[in-house]
């Protein structure tokens, strides 16, 4: 895929960076925000996720109507996320229309939070935390994340409490984001048919008077909390299980053998713990996962079925954990392989996935691999890495939850 990246820091902080195609049929920006929930104060628990609401309510100039209106008829895609670690907002136009989304998009990092929405968004918020708490998955990772990590903000709850959300104020809010939606701790990532250097004119203009701050991120690798726990809940109707272990840092290259061990465990469709749990009716789901942070990663697994069962779908995880490594062939890891290249292949042919995709790993690694060698990492993953990996870092759980009725 001919693709060139591109690169250059701004006078006051900014990374612009690009993957450029000029035979795309598309063009994205997002503006990367290395702060989420990991970086409040307990007190705050929350505030990242409220701000990017707010982001949405428009500038001193320009009202919230009128800024959805603007990229409604420029026919952009446009929206928010937030998560641990980043906050991300971003648009996906059509090439002609890329110069006036990033200079909207950019005006909108500026936002008023004006009282009155922060008021009225508020409510919002604690309807969300409401929403969330009927999904009994939410529940249980929520709080399973936070006994691990306590209390490392990696443990916070994206969406804060309801008695944090409640007690925060606009002022507590905008204190946060001056001190850090600044321009030395942003990343605005670019990709598809763009004019590069246009691209950073545009964004010198609009974001140039942004002050820089020197905000920075404890990355020290955080002690963790080994114990099990139960939640009860008459409301559910079924029993789930979460564990948590430690994995390879974002940081770390065996990272690559860990997001393989973890398909190998319990990705969708042909894993171990779907073949040992689904396939045999024993589970009605079952998963695995790998997060990596900042400083520490995450193994994660997740069952759910009967509540009687829940025992017996324990311990055939932990048998599948515990054979894991020797068990692993040759025709597993081709398999994997070929799985990720389709995906990750299938999100390179889309100028707002490659956006993404730079973006979230510049921002936490300040480091640029393009697709291809991304993939060679992947296919370089042995048998030996992930029997070095599984012997050194085990995602047998260290602190077990379950929830049921």
């Amino acid at each position: 895929m001919s693709v060139e990246f591109k690169e250059r820091k701004l006078p006051n902080g900014l990374t612009v960076i690009a993957e450029i195609d000029p035979k795309a049929h598309s063009a994205a920006a997002g503006f990367f925000v290395r702060t989420g929930a990991r970086d409040e104060p307990p007190e705050l628990m929350g505030v990242s996720h409220f701000l990017e609401h707010m982001m949405f309510k428009g500038t001193r100039e320009i009202s919230a109507d009128e800024l959805n209106r603007r990229f409604d008829d420029m026919g952009a895609r446009h929206n928010a996320y937030t998560s641990g670690e980043v906050t991300c907002f971003y648009a996906q136009t059509l090439p002609e229309k890329a110069d006036d989304a990033l200079d909207l998009l950019g005006r909108m990092m500026r936002p008023a939070l004006r009282e009155e929405d922060f008021t009225t968004e508020k409510q919002v918020i604690l309807e969300e935390i409401a929403m969330y708490r009927d999904n009994p998955f939410w529940v249980l990772y929520e709080e399973a994340l936070e006994r691990y990590f306590a209390p490392h903000g990696l443990g916070h709850r994206v969406l804060g409490t309801d008695e944090t959300i409640t007690a925060l104020t606009r002022d507590q809010m905008a204190d946060y984001f001056n001190n850090r939606y600044a321009p030395d701790n942003m990343v605005l990532s670019l990709a598809g048919h763009i004019d590069f250097d246009h691209a950073c004119d545009i964004a010198q203009s609009v974001c140039g008077n942004w002050p820089a701050t020197g905000v920075s991120r404890n990355t020290e690798t955080p002690a963790t909390n080994a114990e099990t726990f139960e939640i009860k809940d008459e409301t559910v109707h079924r029993g789930y299980l979460i564990g948590l272990a430690p994995a390879p840092a974002g940081e770390d290259e065996r990272r690559y053998p860990a997001m393989v061990l973890a398909q190998l465990l319990g990705g969708d469709g042909n894993s171990r713990l779907h073949w040992a749990l689904i396939e045999k009716g024993i589970a009605e789901e079952a998963q695995a996962g790998y997060d990596p942070h900042e400083g520490c990663g995450v193994f994660m697994v997740y069952a759910g079925g009967e509540p009687e069962r829940l025992a017996t779908i324990r311990g055939i995880i932990e048998d599948e954990i515990n054979n894991l490594a020797d068990n692993a062939t040759e025709t597993d890891l081709e398999r994997i392989r070929n799985r990720v290249a389709t995906m990750a292949t299938l999100g390179g042919e889309r100028p707002g996935d490659r956006m993404q995709r730079i973006g979230r790993q510049y921002t936490a690694l300040r480091l640029y691999r393009s697709l291809e060698e991304e993939l060679e990492h992947i296919n370089a993953v042995t048998l030996d890495d992930i029997r070095t990996l599984a012997s050194e870092m085990s995602p047998m759980p260290t602190l077990i939850g379950t929830l049921r009725p």
